[in-house]
């Protein structure tokens, strides 16, 4: 699935284990290879982020990096809240996935610039990319840009885009644990939007609980929670975003 850690042989991320059993894991890695390799994808990453960030703040564009697991909303939270914005702020997006160009293509029917990057089987976005989406874009100075990174919990939280915030977005459709089955992003993340609330009748999903658990790996984080479907919880969102 990822190609982080050079390894390209699949089954060398899997681990099967009964609960309580044994690991079994058939494929050795040479651990000291494998930091090796993530050290010096990370250090090139970061440096590049850091011009992404330096191009972006001489606009004055502030950039937030939306990730969350496949199927949590955040497309249509993007058209929702570009809809709402567009009237008083410049608005760009970089949208990430594997193949199509479906949400890039639903993005512009809102208006505003958007660009696709296909990763192929690359699960997440990094600033090399980021990099060459910017010179596609007709930005603005003073305006808004959204990155919408590839679905994925685990992998987008390691790179570093040069955004100003990382924004991790959990629906109620899925498990309320889930901050602590995935701390990384969690920690990673400076605020958490909790979306779908209107189907929050239907689905065994515990708010209060899905807080605590997050705060228990970031207690920096800070939360929004709406339904961009019906519209409720979206007011604070948007002043939140207008005032950034």
């Amino acid at each position: 699935m990822c190609d982080t850690c050079g390894c390209s042989h699949s089954k060398i991320s899997l681990t099967v284990k009964a609960p309580g059993a044994k690991s079994i894991h058939d494929h050795y890695h040479s651990p000291q290879k494998k930091i090796e390799i993530q050290e010096d994808v990370l250090s090139k990453n970061n440096l590049l982020a850091q011009e992404n960030r330096r191009f972006l703040k001489n606009k004055n564009i502030r950039t937030f990096n939306l990730v969350s697991s496949p199927g949590s909303g955040k497309t249509t939270l993007l058209e929702k809240t570009i809809i709402a914005l567009k009237k008083n702020l410049s608005i760009a997006v970089i949208e990430g996935d594997q193949q199509t160009f479906r949400d890039a293509e639903r993005i512009e029917a809102t208006g505003v610039p958007a660009v696709q990057i296909n990763t192929g089987t690359g699960c997440h976005l990094d600033a090399e990319m980021i990099a060459r989406a910017l010179q596609s874009l007709p930005l603005q100075d003073n305006s808004l840009l959204f990155i919408e990174n590839v679905g994925n919990l685990v992998c987008p939280a390691m790179f570093d885009l040069g955004e100003d915030a990382k924004i991790v977005i959990i629906s109620v459709t899925e498990g309320d644990d889930k901050p602590l089955k995935y701390p990384g992003m969690f920690h990673a993340a400076d605020i958490c939007v909790i979306t779908k609330t209107d189907l929050s009748p239907y689905v065994d999903f515990e708010i209060a609980a899905c807080k605590e658990n997050a705060l228990a790996v970031n207690p920096r984080l800070k939360f929004f929670i709406l339904s961009a479907k019906t519209g409720e919880g979206m007011g604070e969102w948007l002043d939140w975003l207008s005032h950034r």
